[in-house]
């Protein structure tokens, strides 16, 4: 994982932000992607385009898939080296990371035969449309516009095309959050690619395949506590540069890896412009964070919640 460009004083125990441009509005999801003749016919040339590249009839001994690189969204520029983007690699399933109510994570080895290039990666798979549990995501969803007066009744009234169409948005949203948030240099892992409702991820974790442990798992104190504290605060003033807010922030979607704080699941996360419940979403995240600091032993002098709230209404332009 990359060194993101955060600044800490610890003389001061003040976090040194640079200061951000503001940018625009998280803009809504694209529509979902949908079965049809172009979309047919898109996946026949890619299909062709992959066998000519790969000139070969079967997939190498013990892979699972061949790499669908090509098949779907891919992660923004400057791409990490470690990134395999040719259509000859081959991904081999290792087993699973976690489950949850809405959706899988999977641990993937993608690698390019004949040499010594492969990469670990976090595969996130929505689950389908039985097994579902898309919870509290009324309220994720007001200010995200459809293109069709159809899917927003759908929506409304979660039938199985609109749990379907809701699957797709969460992994649409979550995508874009996370390149928008690599771009400007959050803490997040790179999203490499989408491709439907799965998400392939920069796996957070050792090579053995062990993965980085949730903040909740830990007990940090003193100088390890403050630093991750003001990580977050860093983190979250990015969010509020962008108009944004995690949306479900709480210990159990904070990794620390290699002892550096980072953002994970963000398919909720929520424009503080366009949903008219922004500002709600925003305090309850920082109370959330704020608590759980203060329970391990953060002066409440550090960690204040009405404090913070100010600053990031500041930094979203809402003050």
């Amino acid at each position: 994982m990359r060194e993101h460009d955060f600044e800490y004083d610890r003389d001061s125990d003040l976090p040194a932000r640079a200061k951000r441009r503001r940018r625009g509005r998280f803009d809504d999801e694209p529509a979902p992607e949908r079965r049809g003749r172009l979309t047919e016919e898109a996946r026949v040339r890619l299909a062709a385009a992959r066998a000519d590249a790969l000139d070969a009839e079967e997939l190498p001994e013990a892979a699972d898939r061949w790499s669908t690189w090509g098949d779907g969204d891919q992660g923004p520029l400057p791409r990490p080296d470690w990134v395999i983007t040719e259509l000859g690699a081959v991904d081999h399933e290792l087993g699973t990371v976690k489950t949850g109510k809405e959706a899988d994570v999977h641990l993937v080895r993608r690698s390019l035969p004949g040499t010594d290039r492969v990469s670990l990666l976090a595969a996130k798979r929505y689950r389908s449309n039985d097994h579902r549990m898309f919870h509290r995501d009324a309220g994720y969803l007001e200010g995200r516009r459809m293109r069709k007066s159809r899917e927003m009744r759908a929506v409304a009234t979660r039938s199985s095309f609109g749990r379907n169409l809701i699957a797709e948005q969460w992994a649409v949203a979550e995508f874009a959050a996370l390149s928008r948030l690599w771009t400007v240099g959050a803490p997040v892992p790179y999203p490499v690619q989408r491709n439907g409702t799965e998400l392939l991820l920069e796996f957070l974790g050792e090579q053995d395949g062990s993965a980085a442990p949730r903040l909740s798992q830990l007990r940090p104190e003193g100088a390890q506590l403050r630093r991750l504290w003001f990580e977050l605060v860093d983190a979250l003033h990015v969010l509020a540069s962008l108009g944004l807010t995690h949306g479900d922030l709480s210990a159990y979607n904070l990794l620390v890896h290699r002892d550096r704080l980072v953002l994970i699941d963000l398919p909720q996360v929520v424009d503080l412009v366009a949903n008219p419940r922004g500002m709600d979403y925003l305090v309850r995240d920082v109370r959330n964070i704020t608590t759980w600091f203060t329970s391990r032993g953060l002066p409440t002098g550090l960690a204040d919640a009405e404090e913070l709230v100010s600053e990031l209404r500041a930094e979203a332009g809402m003050a």
